[in-house]
């Protein structure tokens, strides 16, 4: 009679391992999938920018050193490892020359009243919202994983399958500080 109880704590214990080792490989999945839609709309928004360089192009030809600036972040961008830390520091060099490009409209209103760029800006604006999130997503998912991996009992098994933390995607500390404004 006691086999019996034996044979039924070990299947417990097999079944529970087996358990919390699928759920640990399924939140290691879903952060690698919040990883990849992150790099997708990345790319889709580096994919976009030399069709808006090449329409502002025609309208500010003198600004060449802000187009340049966004050629530049595009080309880092796609040159940026695929890490959370790598993509984010080139997110933030894309970000701040695609500001400066979008002021030149301002300045250029035959450019502001194109349809071409407005519907490329439209596009960008749009894709800035996936990428954001996207972003989320990936946060959202990479706090889920972290948790099991360090809470009890998945913390042991964790351990023993080399499962290992992963980073959130964070904005540049740049990005955090106020703007100045003044009058």
């Amino acid at each position: 009679m006691w086999w019996i109880i034996i044979l039924v704590v070990v299947v417990l214990l097999v079944l529970f391992v087996i358990g919390a080792y699928n759920g640990l490989v399924r939140s290691r999945n879903q952060v690698d999938n919040a990883w990849s839609q992150i790099d997708v709309q990345l790319k889709r928004r580096i994919d976009l920018i030399p069709n808006l360089v090449e329409t502002v192009k025609g309208y500010a030809e003198h600004e060449k050193s802000t187009l340049d600036a966004v050629i530049n972040a595009r080309n880092a961008a796609m040159a940026a490892p695929s890490t959370p830390a790598g993509q984010g520091a080139a997110d933030t060099q894309i970000t701040a020359a695609l500001r400066q490009l979008f002021a030149l409209s301002e300045a250029y209103p035959d450019l502001k009243a194109n349809q071409n760029f407005l519907a490329l800006q439209e596009e960008l604006t749009a894709t800035e919202g996936r990428v954001s999130y996207a972003r989320q997503f990936y946060n959202d998912s990479v706090l889920g994983y972290n948790n099991k991996l360090q809470t009890f009992p998945t913390v042991v098994l964790a351990g023993m399958f080399n499962f290992v933390k992963r980073d959130f995607f964070q904005a540049d500390p740049a990005d955090r500080q106020v703007p100045k404004v003044q009058f």
